[in-house]
């Protein structure tokens, strides 16, 4: 004989079911398994705003931004007041709009604005918001509600959070400005401030290269090899630097090679754009 439950009890059930599928799929997703995650979140029957987002997540590092932007919104509509969502919507929005053609991207890159402030209001203190926020502003050009103003106006609560990263800003304001002795200044002041970040000397790396003095980029990433010996980061960074200025490609064809078989965090790069580099240097 088939026993029913009771519809309360049922309903628990199945949160408790959904809750455990959860966590079973972001231990999977924190050692970037993402196609496994996805697989144990899509045996959910009745799934929660966590099993969304966590979706729209795995999507995103697989790189299919539409389905992990139609995750998230699923995942909103359950939480209107999550900032986190609101935060991945932003950049899942951001990522489809600088891979989608010129009529979509406009209207693409407007959403990810939206959804970018919409996790700055409705958590003023989360740092990533606030710098991927200012990112949006910095680059996106006026009509699609960028602009320098609306970026400086974010630096003060950057710095109220952490001053390395309102130097890390005004860095990125110098530069854009073509005031490159300000921008080093101000680089060289946020690795002073966390000098145990890697990603401030990484950063440091970028814009020396950019600048062509490639003898003090590679001090730079050699210091943040000291710092964290086999860091895929840095191993990823040393790769790209390489690639983008036509340097030492051989060992950049290594470097990308040991990093697609290390082991990653959902922080690093994904192995699709390490794949994708390693691509354009074999000349595919």
């Amino acid at each position: 004989m088939q026993v029913k439950l009771p519809p309360l009890v049922f309903a628990c059930a199945l949160l408790l079911s959904a809750g455990s599928g959860v966590d079973e799929a972001r231990k999977l997703y924190n050692i970037t398994d993402f196609e496994e995650s996805l697989k144990l979140l899509q045996e959910i029957p009745e799934k929660n705003a966590a099993a969304y987002e966590l979706i729209g997540r795995n999507y995103y590092m697989l790189g299919d931004y539409k389905k992990a932007t139609d995750a998230l919104e699923k995942a909103a509509a359950q939480e209107l007041s999550n900032a986190e969502i609101a935060l991945w919507m932003g950049r899942a929005y951001g990522r489809r709009a600088e891979t989608s053609s010129p009529f979509t991207a406009p209207g693409l890159a407007a959403k990810a604005r939206q959804w970018f402030e919409r996790a700055v209001r409705l958590n003023s203190h989360d740092s990533e918001a606030l710098s991927d926020l200012f990112e949006y502003y910095l680059d996106a050009p006026g009509f699609l509600g960028g602009g320098l103003d609306k970026a400086e106006a974010l630096v003060a609560p950057m710095g109220q959070i952490d001053p390395g990263e309102a130097h890390w800003a005004r860095s990125r304001i110098a530069e854009k400005r073509k005031e490159y002795g300000s921008a080093e200044e101000h680089l060289r002041r946020a690795i002073d401030a966390n000098p145990q970040r890697i990603g401030r000397l990484l950063d440091l790396a970028k814009f020396l290269a950019r600048q062509g003095r490639f003898q003090e980029a590679d001090q730079s990433i050699q210091q943040a090899e000291r710092l964290e010996p086999n860091s895929p980061r840095v191993i990823y960074a040393k790769a790209d630097l390489y690639i983008k200025n036509g340097r030492n490609l051989e060992l950049a064809k290594q470097l990308l090679q040991q990093y697609m078989s290390m082991e990653l965090s959902p922080d690093d790069p994904p192995r699709s754009e390490a794949a994708k580099l390693l691509k354009q240097v074999q000349g595919g």
